[in-house]
Formats: C-alpha cells, sequence, structure tokens
C-alpha cells in the first residue's frame, strides 16, 4: 500500500511538473463519475457564464399536423441504440413534431459540443455588423500581436471562422495529454491559445481545428470589450426571445474564458433558433438580426476543392439537397434544409460510426432520412 501510494503521489507530482495537472480534473469530472469521455450534463462540474434571456420570449408556433405523425420504426431504432433525448422535425418554422427521452424535456440543458461554433461564428458576424471587426479579411495579429509575424501575419478571422489558420493544434479526443484535452480542463485557456503557431499558410486549405474558434473568440472578446457570453445574450438570445437562459463553460472562474469551440447549455428548442435564423438569411422573428450577405456565405463552401464547410458550419448534399448543419461531438445536430423549409435537431448521448467517404457519421443521414419519410407519411 505504501509503495502504490508513493506511485501515486510520484504521478501527481510528474503531472504538475510537465504542466499537465488538468488531468486531475479529467479524471474527476470523468471518470470518477461512471463516464469514459465528456458527457452531455458535464456542464454541472465546470464554472459558467450565464447567457440571459429576455424578459419578452417569443414562444414557438406549433405546425397543424403536430406531433400527428409517428416516428418510422428505423428512427425509433436508432434513437434508443444512440441514446436521443430530443429529436425535432421543424416544417416552415413551426414545430411538425418533438419527442424526448431519458427524463429530458423542452426545458432540459445540454451539452452543444461543437455546436457552439457555428454560434461564435454568429457572433462573428454581429461584431462586422456593428463595426467592431472591420471584415472576414481583418488579421488576427490587429487583435493578438503574438500572431503579427511571419505566417501568422496572414492568418484573418475569416480563417479561424472557416477552419483554415494554419495553427499547430492537434485535434485528438482520444489522448488527455493532447492540446484539446488540456483545452477542455485547464484553467487559463488564453494562455493554451497565445502560446501557439501557426505553421501552415492560413486561407488554403481546411483543417478542422477547434483552437481556430477559441482564438476567435477571444477575439470577439477583445474586439467588443464584452464576454462572449454577454455578447451573445445581448444580440441574439435576447433579440430572439429564447425560452431560457443558458450555460456557457468557462476555462475557470478566475480566467473567466468560455470555451468557445464548445459547451453551451441549452434545449432542442432554443438551439433551434440559430437554424431558423440561418436559414431566413438573417432575420428572426421579423427582425434582422445578422447581414444576409454574412449568412449565405457562412453556410456555402470556402474552398472549391472542399465540399463540406463553409463558415463555422458543416456542408451536405444528402438526398441532393444543400443542406447545413451545427454539429456537436456525441451527435448534437441542428440540420437545416432551406430548400423544403425544414429544420431538424437532434440531442443524445452518443453518435454513430463515421460514414465512409464522407464527413459525416451514418446517424446524421438516417435523421434526415427518417424524417422525410415522417414527413412524406402526412402527405
Amino acid at each position: 500500500m505504501k509503495v502504490f501510494l508513493a506511485i501515486i503521489i510520484l504521478c501527481v507530482l510528474l503531472l504538475y511538473v510537465f504542466d499537465s495537472e488538468y488531468i486531475l480534473k479529467g479524471v474527476r469530472v470523468v471518470y470518477m463519475t461512471g463516464h469514459t469521455t465528456a458527457y452531455i450534463d458535464d456542464y454541472h462540474h465546470f464554472d459558467n457564464h450565464t447567457i440571459e434571456n429576455g424578459s419578452s420570449t417569443i414562444p414557438w408556433a406549433l405546425h397543424d399536423n403536430y406531433n400527428t405523425v409517428l416516428p418510422t420504426h428505423r428512427l425509433q431504432e436508432i434513437n434508443e441504440k444512440l441514446g436521443t433525448v430530443a429529436y425535432l422535425i421543424i416544417k416552415n418554422d413551426s414545430i411538425w413534431y418533438e419527442k424526448y427521452a431519458d427524463g429530458y424535456g423542452t426545458d432540459s440543458k445540454t451539452n452543444s459540443f461543437s455546436m457552439a461554433k457555428s454560434i461564435v461564428t454568429a457572433l462573428l458576424g454581429k461584431a462586422i455588423m456593428q463595426g467592431h471587426i472591420k471584415s472576414l479579411e481583418q488579421p488576427v495579429g490587429d487583435f493578438f500581436p503574438e500572431f503579427s509575424n511571419g505566417l501568422a501575419a496572414k492568418t484573418t478571422v475569416g480563417d479561424l471562422s472557416s477552419m483554415s489558420s494554419g495553427l499547430n493544434w492537434e485535434e485528438s479526443y482520444k489522448s488527455p495529454f493532447s492540446i484539446t484535452a488540456k483545452a477542455y480542463y485547464d484553467t487559463d485557456i488564453r494562455e493554451v491559445l497565445l502560446g501557439l503557431e501557426v505553421v501552415e499558410t492560413p486561407g488554403e486549405t481546411f483543417k478542422y481545428l477547434s483552437g481556430n474558434t477559441q482564438l476567435l473568440g477571444m477575439v470577439i472578446e477583445k474586439a467588443t470589450g464584452k464576454t462572449v457570453s454577454s455578447y451573445l445574450s445581448e444580440n441574439f438570445w435576447k433579440p430572439m426571445g429564447m425560452t431560457h437562459s443558458a450555460l456557457w463553460q468557462l476555462d475557470s472562474e478566475e480566467s473567466g474564458m468560455e470555451k468557445a469551440y464548445c459547451c453551451i447549455a441549452s434545449n432542442a428548442r432554443d438551439f433551434a433558433r440559430f437554424g431558423v435564423l440561418f436559414k431566413n438569411e438573417g432575420v428572426f422573428a421579423g427582425k434582422r438580426i445578422l447581414p444576409e450577405r454574412f449568412t449565405k456565405l457562412a453556410t456555402q463552401k470556402r474552398f472549391k476543392n472542399d465540399d463540406m464547410y463553409g463558415y463555422g458550419f458543416w456542408l451536405s448534399d444528402h438526398l441532393g439537397k444543400e443542406i447545413f448543419a451545427m454539429r456537436g461531438i456525441l451527435g448534437q445536430y441542428v440540420i437545416c434544409i432551406p430548400e423544403d423549409d425544414v429544420i431538424i435537431v437532434r440531442l443524445g448521448h452518443q453518435r454513430g460510426k463515421k460514414a465512409k467517404g464522407t464527413s459525416f457519421t451514418n446517424d446524421f443521414y438516417i435523421f434526415i432520412e427518417e424524417a422525410y419519410k415522417m414527413l412524406g407519411n402526412a402527405a
């Protein structure tokens, strides 16, 4: 027992020596709660900023055919298999179908994970609209001198949003020693990001890096002089009539920096409003929230040789449709199909297996296919 304790103490000391003590928090939050990775309710274990909603909410309209069609057998099967807690179909900006499970409901908060990247892109659009940021072409070095030399001087805020910065960030979810894990559990995420370098020519090719969105969040914070939580509340959560306040995970209470690349805890109906906003080209409930040009640009591919990402949104042509989507690592989706005025929202515990030759897992396609079958059954 003494030897065992000595080994444990030595391991802990080595974690501090090599600046990896954040792993201890990861062990406490994940493994000591019976999980093996981040999970949809983990926001309880972190400091958070509140994203305040306004005094007047804008209620969702319910479609005339609301919940009159039963889910297909295939949809029920995958929802049970992957632990879906919320599944919504929105037609013509009205909720056509919704189903909750596992004790979750319309008011339940769950972790957005990387769906937050699309929301940060919305914040970027607003900051440009209000003149805090000049354009998508403004250099990151204008805000952080650490990125003013060499290749880094060429990196723009648009490169961060479109995942083409050239940062030396490793997007790894398996290694506890990766920078991705460090960003999730470390107590000073600004220090982590400002220690990065640009090692590839920015603005040329797509490479998905969560560090891009984190640095973009820091740019927005500096440009506006506000936390991204308060800026989100002021410009989206309140004017879009969100039903509930939300939470945005922080690196720590002392640092107070949001994990901009992920981790907004909200409900399915409120997440869906961002789908409506971008589907309707920046207008929500008759109010101009974002420029039309910006929303169109964000939901179209930036690079001709890559058809899966725009600015903060994933893209697909499944079923011959032009689709854009917000996406989180455990199968969190707000899937928008403007040509048919359809939005599909799915939140849950797990996602499916990677579909061969695509940028999505197989559940993404199933959620779309079964929604169309259900819509067809109502015709």
